[in-house]
C-alpha cells in the first residue's frame, strides 16, 4: 500500500465525517494525517513494520491501529461503515469538480438531495 493510498483514505474519511457534522477536531485529524502520510520521506508500509508510526507527528495511537488495518487487509471498516452511513450519491456528488464536503453536506441537509 502506498503512502498516497492511505492519505487518500484519510481525506476520504475526514470528508465523510464532514458530511456528517462530527466535531471540526476529527476531522482536522484526519486531514492533518493525511497531509503527513503523504509528504513522508519514507514508506508508510516500512514505517510500520519498524513499528514507527507514533513517530509521524500527528499519528496517534488510534490512528496507527487503522493503517495497519489498512495494511494489513487493504481496507478499514471504519470507512467502510461510514459510507453506509451517508447515502451513496451524496458521496458520488463530492467527486464533482467544486462539490467539497461543506457544500455537498448543505445540498444534502437543506435540499434533501
Amino acid at each position: 500500500m502506498r503512502n498516497q493510498e492511505i492519505a487518500d483514505i484519510f481525506y476520504q474519511i475526514a470528508d465523510l465525517l464532514e458530511i456528517k457534522d462530527e466535531l471540526p477536531f476529527k476531522v482536522r485529524a484526519y486531514r492533518r494525517a493525511a497531509q503527513r502520510i503523504e509528504t513522508l520521506d519514507g514508506d508508510i508500509e516500512e514505517i510500520y513494520r519498524d513499528g514507527r508510526l507514533r513517530e509521524i507527528p500527528g499519528i496517534g495511537e488510534a490512528l496507527a491501529k487503522k493503517i495497519g488495518e489498512i495494511i494489513e487487509t487493504g481496507k478499514l471498516q471504519y470507512l467502510e461503515r461510514l459510507k453506509k452511513e451517508i447515502p451513496e450519491g451524496i458521496v458520488r456528488l463530492m467527486g464533482i469538480p467544486g462539490l467539497g464536503p461543506k457544500k455537498t453536506a448543505v445540498l444534502y441537509k437543506k435540499l434533501g438531495i
